[in-house]
């Protein structure tokens, strides 16, 4: 069994480098907390998962088939991404009330309280998951690039498993990357410009979201 390693490598750090829908929700988490951009990372990687097994045990390919399954699977992940746009639009506006009202208790006090709920580790992971999960250009991925670069004379769902194994480890190393980047730059901004990052982040899932839904 001969695999071109080194193009399929070039070719996923390559997809990794291009921004979508996991680097904004990587890239928002780590801005909040580099622990929570780690989890988000690995959220998005073990959505992978699920299309790399889906891709070897050839349901990938059932499911491209069917043009009902696909569509319901786009529209899913537009929702859930216009979905935390909207989340990241208030949230951007409750640190704006929190920084702009006094508060009645503790100095701090007011900026956690409109801030709502600290998001944890397992939100982020969560997040990331889903985003994935609910990403058909990820299981495309899979399915139309993977095969280019398995050799068909050994076993297709050995070296399917191979790739998408590297694909993931990758995955884990760019995320861990940009959440370490990500943090080191957060301590350099203060609340305002959080709060704007928030509103950028927001705005870009909802147009990424109705682009999903757009597309055919």
């Amino acid at each position: 069994m001969t695999v071109d390693l080194t193009g399929f490598l070039g070719v996923v750090l390559l997809a990794y480098l291009i921004p979508g829908p996991d680097f904004l929700v990587v890239a928002r988490a780590a801005a909040r907390r580099p622990a929570l951009g780690r989890a988000a990372g690995l959220g998005a990687q073990a959505g992978l998962c699920v299309h790399m097994c889906a891709a070897a045990l050839g349901l990938s390919a059932v499911a491209a088939g069917s043009a009902l399954a696909f569509t319901v699977v786009k529209l899913a992940g537009a929702a859930y991404l216009v979905f935390l746009g909207v989340r990241a639009l208030l949230d951007a506006r409750r640190r704006h009330r929190g920084t702009s009202a006094p508060s009645r208790g503790t100095a701090d006090a007011g900026p956690a309280a409109a801030a709502g709920r600290r998001p944890t580790r397992r939100d982020s992971f969560l997040q990331g998951f889903l985003t994935n999960v609910l990403n058909p250009k990820a299981a495309l991925f899979f399915l139309s690039v993977l095969p280019q670069f398995v050799d068909h004379e050994g076993s297709p769902t050995r070296q399917i498993f191979l790739l998408g194994v590297l694909d993931v480890a990758v995955g884990v190393v760019f995320w861990l990357v940009l959440a370490a980047v990500a943090g080191r730059l957060r301590t350099s901004f203060g609340p305002a410009c959080r709060r704007r990052w928030e509103l950028v982040s927001g705005w870009l899932f909802i147009a990424v979201g109705v682009g999903v839904a757009a597309t055919e």
